[in-house]
């Protein structure tokens, strides 16, 4: 019979199919209860995976029956999701625990469709989701939310985040009219964005997806200089222009010591409605090519379908409207792989030192 330390080391060898890294790997807590004939597993993921807990917890038991010759088996999987590093010198934000940035480096690509779906995504598994528009000068996201809704401030001091398929969102689109356009410099500009990170009224969010314009200009550099990020996730098309900028864009966040968890390959292949035929349109390999370049991974590829563009045009991102639909599922498994690289990463252990002030009397 196996002793309890081969069995965790067995555990922590499984490959988890959707995240495609090992439990050892994303730093799962493993407690492992042996009692003559009865092995009790309990499973914690440093990330949410509503979607395959019950397909993990009959795979781990059937991997366990293999490996042992114990005939009562019980697995139970759940996760809880922790406060991650972010660079050396930036504050928290309240109430929000990480914040992932998804970036492009060029505009056009797919980028806010992503990130709301992202963030739809991370919420259909298990977490409380947040998003923030930080394209002060193009918000996109309350058309692609669906809601015109102004925020409300209960104390005349915060906002309260809009509420939207179940995810809290903020937008310069909220507090302005659709049609008007911003016409501010720089400091304005990132002036707003600070205001709307640090003054609106969060609610306990295990994960907050900033959205970020095109470029790597102001917006970006206040970003890395004073917003506390967790991570960043590039989206690009396979088109060799989008990639050069979006190397642009990863190399930026190398730079600021914020790590990239991956890129996402948007408007990979085009699948003809009427006829079915598939092809490259903007290339073919372009986003695995840049991911091999810089070692790091690529997270999944999403095709260019109709059926994406409109669903946002309607304020209902297809991870709603079709929420067991084959795009959707594409949505959710890479918010599980980001959300396992994500896990994998240092704890910030900041919260749990005190603040040490010294006087002189």
């Amino acid at each position: 019979m196996l002793t309890s330390s081969q069995i965790v080391q067995i555990l922590n060898e499984y490959l988890e199919p959707t995240s495609q890294m090992s439990l050892g790997e994303s730093k799962t807590k493993i407690i492992i209860d042996l009692k003559d004939d009865h092995l009790t597993v309990n499973l914690t993921l440093g990330y949410p995976v509503k979607s395959q807990s019950t397909t993990l917890q009959n795979n781990i038991e059937a991997l366990l029956q293999q490996q042992t010759s114990l005939s009562n088996i019980s697995v139970a999987v759940d996760w809880n999701i922790t406060k991650h590093k972010v660079q050396q010198g930036v504050q928290g934000i309240k109430n929000v625990k990480n914040i992932i940035a998804i970036a492009s480096g060029k505009g056009g690509v797919g980028k806010s469709t992503t990130s709301v779906n992202l963030a739809l995504a991370l919420a259909a598994e298990g977490a409380s989701v947040g998003i923030l528009d930080a394209d002060i000068y193009g918000p996109s996201q309350p058309r692609m939310l669906g809601t015109s809704q102004k925020p409300e401030s209960v104390d005349g001091k915060t906002i309260e985040p809009v509420i939207s398929h179940g995810i809290q969102s903020m937008s310069i689109g909220f507090l302005i009219d659709e049609e008007q356009p911003m016409i501010w410099r720089g400091p304005m500009v990132t002036q707003a964005l600070e205001q709307m990170l640090n003054d609106t009224n969060w609610q306990d969010l295990d994960y907050l997806i900033v959205d970020l314009p095109p470029g790597t200009g102001d917006i970006q550099l206040t970003l890395s200089q004073k917003v506390p990020v967790s991570g960043a996730v590039i989206v690009t098309t396979p088109q060799d222009i989008s990639l050069l900028d979006a190397r642009k864009a990863l190399k930026m966040f190398e730079k600021v010591n914020v790590p990239v968890m991956g890129i996402i390959e948007n408007m990979s292949t085009h699948v003809c409605s009427q006829c079915g035929h598939e092809e490259h349109i903007f290339g073919a390999g372009g986003g695995q090519s840049m991911a091999t370049e810089y070692n790091v991974d690529l997270l999944g590829s999403l095709p260019l379908d109709i059926k994406i563009r409109e669903d946002v045009d309607q304020g209902q991102p297809t991870v709603v409207a079709d929420p067991n639909g084959k795009i959707a599922m594409a949505y959710r498994g890479i918010a599980i792989r980001i959300a396992a690289r994500l896990a994998k990463q240092g704890k910030d252990y900041s919260s749990a030192f005190p603040n040490i002030v010294i006087k002189n009397d």
